[in-house]
């Protein structure tokens, strides 16, 4: 009786020194990213998700300081709150954009604690002018296109977040004021 006792508390002890080696070697994101080449049900059509990896994850196996620029048109005079939304929508849709195409680039920003700087761009045409060259640097962009219903005028780009290493992020950004 006491030896089964014993080897149960043996055997549990076993298996979860294995579940952590497991864990700690493969993150979560490494199962979940699996699921990624499954076809996903959108708007009553299937649709393949699977894509390439970002060119970015590359980078974040070199450089160590990652950073989140969020660019916010001056011109469209947005009220301070207008303005905080605006940059959460653009933060959290690059974020939804690298989750499974560069889970390490977002990891570094993460490790970083996940600095965000907010600059201002008096123009539309700036603002795509800086993604164009955010774009020829392999960078991730992601700008925010808002609905209309408050302050300004629907299908407005408001902000572009762009996430990186900072030398390449700055090189981007780096001319810009903050806002």
């Amino acid at each position: 009786m006491v030896w089964t006792w014993l080897s149960t508390i043996i055997v549990g002890a076993g298996c979860l020194a294995l579940g952590y080696c497991i864990g700690t070697r493969h993150p979560a994101y490494t199962f979940l990213s699996t699921r990624i080449g499954k076809d996903i049900e959108v708007s009553g059509k299937k649709k393949n998700k699977l894509r390439e990896p970002l060119e970015i994850e590359i980078l974040a196996d070199i450089l160590e300081d990652f950073k989140m620029v969020l660019v916010v048109r001056n011109d469209l005079k947005m009220g301070k709150g207008k303005i905080a939304a605006q940059c959460s929508h653009a933060t959290l849709g690059l974020y939804k954009k690298i989750l499974y195409r560069a889970p390490k680039a977002l990891n570094r920003w993460e490790m970083s604690a996940q600095p965000k700087v907010v600059v201002k761009i008096e123009s539309e045409e700036e603002m795509l002018a800086l993604q164009d060259r955010a774009k020829s640097l392999k960078l991730p962009t992601h700008i925010t296109i808002d609905a209309g219903r408050t302050q300004i005028a629907p299908n407005s780009r408001t902000v572009m977040a762009i996430l990186g290493p900072v030398e390449v992020v700055d090189d981007v950004t780096g001319g810009l004021k903050l806002l």
